[in-house]
């Protein structure tokens, strides 16, 4: 029997599911392999027999916890997908606006969403068992991933920084060149697509297992930048993870 998975989403761009989409070919191979019963990006059928959840978004309504509470009783797997699941992603930046600001520069009126609530991850919520990191993620890990489930192997990430995959594509160091990059205490896994395009890597993956942020907080320090600006590309990403600098209150 197949493995019946079903994918689910709360408040996110769904971009994470349009990358399964992306897999095309190697989709239709995949579905030789596991059904896929609940899936909004690819089918009007709403199944609820589903074994494995992989479940996209960040939770930023009370009705949502139910949703999710209900989703997690059901599934013998839950995999937090994508950013906005894993470390609450860019919808933190939620969080540390006034209420009233954003409603209205959003929506142009300060009645709407009365359930809103700040915003949580997944495992803020009901216990995960996995997660599938990246803004978006990354289509052939979730390929490799799924393999993995269905041969019920252990998934595994990398436990090694962006800047490993960096150096091994040969890219010169943005922050040897002045710029910022959080690529030393990120979790590996996207193949250094930002920095090789010369773009900053903003943490999308989350941390390491062991990152070492108070050097990179100096480092960042020599070349120029202030800890408020460090403190915000931190927290572009991981906002919930309480990231703070050397000599912060929090050190």
């Amino acid at each position: 029997m197949r493995p019946k998975i079903g994918v689910f989403s709360f408040t996110s761009c769904e971009g994470c599911q349009l990358q399964v989409l992306n897999l095309e070919d190697e989709l239709l191979h995949l579905i030789e392999q596991v059904e896929f019963v609940n899936f909004r990006e690819m089918m009007s059928e709403k199944g609820e027999n589903y074994e494995i959840a992989f479940v996209e978004g960040s939770i930023t309504r009370e009705s949502e916890e139910g949703d999710l509470e209900r989703i997690r009783n059901k599934a013998g797997i839950l995999v937090a997908f994508g950013a906005c699941a894993h470390i609450g992603g860019i919808n933190v930046l939620k969080n540390v606006c006034p209420k009233d600001m954003w409603l209205t520069a959003t929506y142009g009126r300060r009645d709407l969403f009365s359930d809103t609530i700040p915003v949580k991850r997944i495992k803020d919520v009901v216990d995960v068992d996995y997660v599938l990191p990246g803004c978006p993620i990354d289509k052939e890990e979730f390929l490799r991933f799924v393999q993995a489930l269905v041969l019920e192997i252990e998934p595994r990430l990398p436990d090694y920084p962006v800047c490993v995959e960096c150096r091994s594509r040969g890219n010169i160091c943005l922050v040897e060149q002045g710029r910022w990059c959080l690529g030393s205490v990120t979790r590996a896994g996207c193949d250094a697509i930002c920095p090789t395009y010369r773009d900053n890597c903003t943490g999308c993956r989350g941390l390491t297992e062991d990152p070492n942020i108070k050097s990179l907080f100096n480092i960042l320090l020599e070349k120029g930048f202030t800890r408020e600006q460090i403190e915000s590309k931190f927290g572009l990403f991981n906002g919930l993870e309480g990231i703070s600098g050397p000599g912060s209150t929090e050190d």
